[in-house]
């Protein structure tokens, strides 16, 4: 099974799309109990006892001693789609499963990825009536001496499920204050992600991937629209061939949204996209918007305030902070005619007192400067930190650190040591 568990990787790997075309498939698996008329949706009451941390028995070869199971959603309309992530301390690898009950079980399908390379496969797990599906239907307390136990197996590429892993609860996930940021809406184009960088649908994803915030890169077209979009240049890192050169700046927002198409389909969102997608599609708490234009914030600053207030007046907590990456970027906040208007900056602790700013974020690089992030948090500040990848930093900054949150394209790192700490 091993010498053909790549077939279908390979395959993708040696066709004739561009590097950054490619996206790592995701392997689907419903299985015919899965997709039985019998088998029924898992009441939302139950959810949230299946969520903690894990060990692993059968499979640490694959996904480490311990695991934590964090449940989130997708919401489309009146439908929502409950999905359970499953972060590991291993290479960067999460799960992403579909929940259903059948009698007295619970049965999960879905798929695993590991991010630092193109390895994925399929997962499906059972928890049996009597290891703990007949106490979680019921409504009973789940705990290490009554404990769940997820019987499973994962499979790699496209093959069915044939290897064992076991997982047995151990204790509830961590629920202290932390922001899980992700970088560029939830992920890279260039991590093969089945979305593009930037875009509504990868917004959709993020949490999935461990996030409880996303990181967005704001450019303003020729006719002043607030876009998201990273590069400086229209390219082929980013888009499909379109024929267009230049800069985002160079073209209306109408230009754009019928001749461009991001990496895979998608078109560039407005901000006001990406804020009705964040605000009513998805669980996410909080919004970066780091700001890659010269010229005016009032648009930006406008649209914020717009869904500022949407949130609050659904009882939705969600945060959106003008982020300010550079001396240019602050003056032009300083101009605003609201200048309290929520922001986070990226330069020293004395420009962020001066302009007032809510959150300091400097660049890991300069370390974990744990007294100067103590003395901000002394003046009610919050401190995150940008954009940390290597997953040996991410264990010390999280371990040993103070921050108040970390930007990462690891997102599901960051998770397993937030959820799993004490």
């Amino acid at each position: 099974m091993r010498a053909g568990r790549y077939l279908f990787l390979l395959v993708w790997l040696l066709g004739c799309q561009s590097e950054y075309e490619k996206m790592v498939p995701v392997p689907a698996l419903m299985s015919p109990e899965f997709t039985s008329p019998e088998a029924r949706p898992l009441p939302a009451s139950l959810l949230s006892a299946v969520e903690g941390v894990y060990a692993v028995g059968d499979g640490t070869d694959l996904f480490g001693g311990q695991v934590a199971l964090k449940w989130t959603y997708q919401a489309q309309g009146r439908d929502t789609t409950h999905y359970l992530s499953v972060f590991t301390g291993q290479e960067a690898i999460f799960l992403v499963l579909e929940g259903r009950r059948a009698g007295n079980a619970l049965l999960f399908e879905g798929y695993w990825r590991k991010l630092l390379n193109t390895d994925t496969g399929t997962a499906r797990f059972t928890v049996p009536a009597d290891r703990g599906g007949s106490r979680l239907l019921a409504g009973l307390p789940i705990t290490a001496q009554a404990p769940i136990i997820l019987q499973g197996t994962y499979g790699y590429g496209a093959d069915q499920p044939g290897f064992g892993v076991t997982l047995t609860y151990q204790r509830p996930v961590s629920t202290k204050p932390f922001q899980i940021l992700a970088h560029r809406g939830g992920g890279r184009t260039s991590d093969l992600l089945p979305a593009s960088e930037n875009s509504v649908e990868m917004i959709r994803l993020a949490s999935r991937l461990g996030a409880t915030g996303v990181e967005i890169d704001v450019r303003l077209t020729k006719d002043g629209v607030p876009v998201l979009y990273h590069d400086a240049q229209l390219n082929l890192r980013l888009l499909k061939k379109s024929g267009l050169v230049g800069s985002v700046s160079d073209y209306t927002y109408p230009q754009l949204a019928t001749m461009v198409q991001l990496m895979h389909g998608e078109r560039i969102p407005t901000l006001t996209d990406a804020l009705e997608t964040v605000l009513n599609q998805t669980p996410l708490q909080l919004v970066w918007l780091d700001t890659k234009f010269e010229g005016s914030m009032e648009k930006v600053r406008d649209i914020q305030q717009t869904y500022r207030q949407k949130a609050a007046a659904m009882g939705r907590t969600l945060d959106i902070l003008i982020g300010l990456p550079d001396e240019q970027s602050v003056r032009m906040y300083e101009q605003l005619a609201d200048p309290a208007a929520p922001a986070l900056c990226e330069l020293d602790i004395e420009t962020v007192r001066r302009i007032n700013a809510r959150v300091w974020a400097p660049r890991w690089t300069l370390g974990r400067q744990n007294e100067a992030v103590q003395a901000a948090q002394a003046e009610g500040r919050r401190v995150f930190t940008w954009t940390l990848d290597d997953p040996v930093y991410i264990e010390q900054y999280m371990t040993q650190g103070r921050f108040d949150g970390i930007l990462s394209n690891y997102p599901s790192v960051l998770a397993y040591y937030h959820y799993t700490g004490q």
